[in-house]
C-alpha cells in the first residue's frame, strides 16, 4: 500500500482576477500518508489545498491552469461531480464550525445529505465516526446535546467526525490546532497519526513543530511557488536548498 499517489498536480496555476496566487505546482500526495504543507503566510498553502476540493470554485473570478488528479482522474474535468468529489475529500477548517444542532446531527448532517434514511445505519455511522475522532468515550452520555456546548478541542474533533461520517478517501486540515490550547492540540496531533491508516491527510500548518510531528511528507510554498518537497525528518534536518533551511530555521518569515 506504500506510496501509492492519490493525489497529483502538474503545472498548476492558479489565478484570483489577474493575480496568480499559485505558479506552476507539480507535487504527488502519497494515499495513507500525512502531507504538511508549510510556508509563510500568503504563500499558497490555504489555495493549493483548497484547489484539491474545489473549495476555490466558490469564488467569484477564479481560473485554474493545469491539471489535478486524484486516483488519476482529472478533478477539473467538465464531467466531475463536484459535490461527490467534495464527499471524496472532506475538509476541516481552521476554527472548529460545528452546526447548532444534537452533537448526533452534527455527525450524522453529511450523511442525511447523501439520502442515508435508515436510523440503525445513521446510528452505527455516527458512532463508527466519533470513534474514529477519538471523541466517543467523552460524548456518548450526551449525544443528543448541543454541540455547541462542547469545548473548542472537543467541537474540532467533533468536525473530524462530520468530516469522516461519508468516508472519504482524503481529509484536508487547514490549521486545524490553530485555534486550540496545547492539550487539545496534542489529541488532534495523535488523532491524525492514528487517521492516517484509513485515510490520506493534508494539513497545512503554521508550526513547524506540528508539521515535524505528525507528517511523513513536508512541502515548503513561499510566494505561491512550491520550494521543495521530501520525506519531513530529510526537509527538517538536510533541506536541498538554502530557502528552505533559512524558513525552517526561523532566518525569514
Amino acid at each position: 500500500m506504500k506510496n501509492l499517489p492519490k493525489f497529483s498536480a502538474m503545472n498548476l496555476d492558479f489565478f484570483y482576477g489577474g493575480f496568480r496566487a499559485l505558479e506552476d505546482i507539480s507535487i504527488t500526495i502519497n494515499k495513507n500518508q500525512v502531507t504538511a504543507l508549510i510556508g509563510p503566510s500568503g504563500c499558497g498553502k490555504s489555495t493549493f489545498l483548497r484547489c484539491l476540493n474545489r473549495m476555490n470554485d466558490l469564488i467569484p473570478g477564479i481560473r485554474v491552469e493545469g491539471t489535478v488528479q486524484l486516483d488519476g482522474e482529472d478533478i477539473y474535468a467538465p464531467s466531475v461531480d463536484v459535490v461527490n468529489l467534495r464527499r471524496r475529500v472532506g475538509m476541516v477548517f481552521q476554527k472548529p464550525n460545528p452546526f447548532p444542532k444534537t452533537i448526533f446531527e452534527n455527525v450524522a448532517y453529511g450523511l442525511r445529505v447523501n439520502g442515508v434514511k435508515d436510523k440503525k445505519s445513521l446510528q452505527e455511522q455516527v458512532e463508527k465516526s466519533l470513534h474514529q475522532a477519538a471523541l466517543w468515550d467523552e460524548v456518548k452520555d450526551r449525544i443528543n446535546n448541543s454541540a455547541l456546548g462542547l469545548s473548542g478541542g472537543q467541537q474540532q474533533r467533533l468536525c473530524i467526525a462530520r468530516a469522516l461520517a461519508v468516508e472519504p478517501d482524503v481529509v484536508l486540515m487547514d490549521e486545524p490546532a490553530s485555534a486550540l490550547d496545547p492539550i487539545a492540540t496534542q489529541k488532534i496531533e495523535d488523532l491524525i497519526h492514528d487517521l492516517k491508516k484509513n485515510f490520506t491527510i493534508i494539513i497545512v500548518t503554521h508550526s513547524m513543530q506540528q508539521a515535524a510531528r505528525v507528517s511523513d511528507i513536508t512541502a515548503f510554498f513561499y510566494m505561491g511557488k512550491l520550494i521543495e518537497t521530501g520525506d519531513t525528518e530529510t526537509v527538517f534536518t538536510r533541506p536541498s536548498l538554502q530557502q528552505t533551511e533559512d524558513y525552517i530555521t526561523g532566518r525569514f518569515g
